[in-house]
């Protein structure tokens, strides 16, 4: 117990009046004659004692009756914290990604929470709040209350190490202060752990709000494959959590008109199947209702008109398997032998294969570093007798090292980087049991860290160099078996492919995204995004038969984009939510204990107040000062 005017208790003091008054008495005694005490003798002794013990129970109901006024006065009180005097600094995160949509009692979590922080927090009192994308900076519930009733989702989450960074930035550096912390969210998993690095002096208030259900169905992605040449199968896949359906209508729809609609069974499985046409523009989206989780029940795609990716094959070797693999379906291959080549033809390829030439010429070399100097992908394998200087010459120019010495001992091709671009994706693990291809000679070159595949002791068999991919030894059937190796088709077919990154079926929002797209554009002229909001200019690089543009904040929601050369549209590129929200696994806040665990903002809030709020006691030494001056007056009146 403290008082808030300590100074009043020498008052106390004061209680040394009725002990004087009853110790002393003033008053005199009358005599009073009387014919005869003899008989009232033994009233007298009892008389006596009474009056003693009535006057001590009177000094002490009004010694107590004086110290109750007195403590009254000073106004004692009671805390429930030793920090009730420091002043306070609140800082709140509100989750509100796409998880925060899960349904609550009243609502959405998320409008749950808002609900609890406009009805339980003043409206005066400075704060600070922060969202996944918002900041709202020493300010009051008040201000920014029309702000929180509008508050939409967002396709962000921050990292919980980020969300406690940003918040200890928040808090003022007095350390005086008392910092309160008010985490809420749903908690769910991430990929990091959940770790509280903040000072001692910052209260996390972890808030985990939890849904009624846990259950969702979402749309996690899309395949298409040809079936037949006019007609193509679009693979669906679906994902469940909880059994809140045992079916679900799926719907297919093409520029918005309702192309088809089906169901998935999901005793059966979560996959739905749709046959679409081949070879013509589809600006596809897909639709389920889930009552759950709704930002994840639609999907967009589309199939632009196929741009082939143009591979030119200069050879003075066999070069049948090139052929074979860059196949018209996909790519529009030339070959050409270095005789009969159209160096005019270098500047509108997307890839130029330099297929075991013996020599290259200088009026090729210039022509080829031109190419790859405009963005143009270019693969070297050397010959077995191949003319070093032209080669170096070449390799010096596009900055990719030179060439060494020919050795002649057998080598071995068992260091795979399957992590590699190339070959990400293409081995559903790493496989060490197969046959690996080798080699009877090659050239020497460093150990470069971007080896796709290298011998046995770590030397170079094809590294990568930016867009040029160099080869240190000759694959023909005479000096190597690497042409019958199962390697040979993704390594040669992904080279293809990441010569030209036409756009895919769909893209996710918030990754950086470079897609190619076949272009000419002149000095000043530029490509736009257009959606039905707004129009944006992406990062764009122009180069011969393409532009490569780069996208990362736009679009900001999930939908089909127009890429336009001016008025011209020259495709449509699908972007689409990340599924992560939809993984509705959440952390046990309850089993960390350097925070403080609440299930509803409510509870936690109120936890706050009362660790500040004072129990003032002076009313009840009020009350007991009245309970002592009825006593006296009772023992004055009924006690003989």
């Amino acid at each position: 117990m403290q008082f808030k005017h300590p100074e009043l208790l020498y008052a106390l003091l004061l209680l040394l009046i009725p002990i004087l008054i009853h110790l002393f008495q003033l008053r005199r005694f009358k005599k009073v004659a009387f014919t005869n005490v003899k008989f009232l003798k033994d009233i007298e002794v009892q008389t006596r004692k009474s009056s003693q013990l009535k006057k001590w129970l009177i000094l002490l109901t009004r010694m107590f009756l004086l110290a109750c006024v007195v403590i009254a006065f000073a106004q004692p009180y009671t805390t429930n914290s030793d920090d009730f005097k420091a002043s306070q600094e609140t800082v709140i995160y509100l989750d509100n990604s796409f998880s925060m949509q899960a349904k609550g009692k009243n609502g959405s979590i998320l409008n749950t929470a808002i609900t609890s922080l406009l009805e339980t927090l003043p409206e005066t009192e400075k704060i600070s709040l922060f969202t996944n994308n918002q900041t709202f900076v020493n300010t009051t519930l008040k201000a920014i209350k029309n702000d929180l009733i509008q508050l939409e989702y967002s396709s962000e989450q921050l990292p919980y190490s980020a969300v406690l960074l940003n918040s200890e930035r928040l808090f003022s550096k007095e350390a005086e202060t008392q910092k309160n912390l008010l985490f809420i969210s749903d908690f769910q998993q991430q990929d990091e752990a959940f770790s509280n690095p903040l000072e001692a002096n910052i209260k996390v208030n972890a808030i985990q709000l939890q849904p009624q259900e846990v259950a969702n169905v979402s749309i996690d992605s899309v395949a298409v494959q040809m079936n037949g040449s006019e007609t193509m199968n679009l693979e669906v896949f679906l994902s469940q959590q909880g059994d809140a359906y045992e079916e679900l209508a799926v719907s297919l729809f093409n520029d918005e008109v309702l192309v088809t609609k089906t169901a998935v069974d999901f005793s059966l499985g979560n996959t739905v199947v749709f046959t679409i046409p081949a070879n013509e523009l589809f600006k596809g989206k897909l639709l389920i209702e889930d009552e759950h989780l709704s930002f994840d029940n639609d999907f967009y795609f589309n199939l632009n008109t196929m741009n082939l990716i143009n591979v030119l094959g200069i050879s003075d070797a066999d070069d049948r398997f090139l052929f074979r693999i860059y196949q018209e379906d996909r790519f529009d291959f030339t070959a050409a032998s270095l005789q009969n080549l159209n160096y005019s033809l270098i500047s509108n390829q997307n890839l130029v294969v330099l297929n075991e030439l013996e020599s290259i010429p200088e009026n090729l070399i210039t022509v080829l570093a031109t190419f790859v100097n405009n963005n143009g992908h270019l693969v070297v394998i050397p010959a077995a007798n191949s003319d070093l200087n032209s080669y170096n010459k070449l390799l010096s120019l596009i900055n990719v090292g030179s060439y060494g010495r020919l050795i002649t001992n057998e080598k071995r091709i068992t260091n795979i980087n399957f992590s590699h671009p190339l070959l990400n994706n293409v081995f559903d693990k790493s496989v060490d049991n197969f046959q690996y291809p080798k080699v009877d000679r090659f050239y020497s070159q460093g150990m470069g860290s971007s080896a796709v595949l290298r011998f046995e002791d770590g030397n170079s068999f094809l590294q990568q160099y930016n867009t040029s991919y160099v080869f240190t030894a000759p694959i023909s059937a005479d000096y190597s078996n690497f042409k019958q190796s199962p390697l040979i088709v993704p390594v040669f077919y992904n080279i293809g492919e990441r010569s030209l990154k036409l756009p895919r079926l769909y893209y996710t929002i918030g990754n950086t995204n470079t897609i190619d797209i076949a272009a000419s554009v002149g000095t000043d002229e530029i490509l736009t995004l257009n959606n039905e909001e707004t129009a944006v200019i992406p990062m764009q690089q122009a180069f011969n038969q393409k532009v490569s543009i780069t996208t990362d904040e736009f679009p900001a929601s999930s939908g089909i984009v127009d890429v336009k050369q001016k008025d011209q549209i020259l495709g449509q590129l699908s972007y689409n939510y990340s599924r992560k929200e939809s993984d509705l696994r959440y952390l046990n806040m309850k089993d960390y204990k350097d925070l403080n665990y609440y299930q509803t903002v409510t509870a936690a809030i109120d936890s706050i107040k009362s660790a500040t709020n004072i129990n003032a006691l002076w009313k009840w030494f009020v009350i007991f000062a009245l309970c002592f001056l009825v006593l006296e007056l009772l023992i004055l009146k009924y006690f003989k």
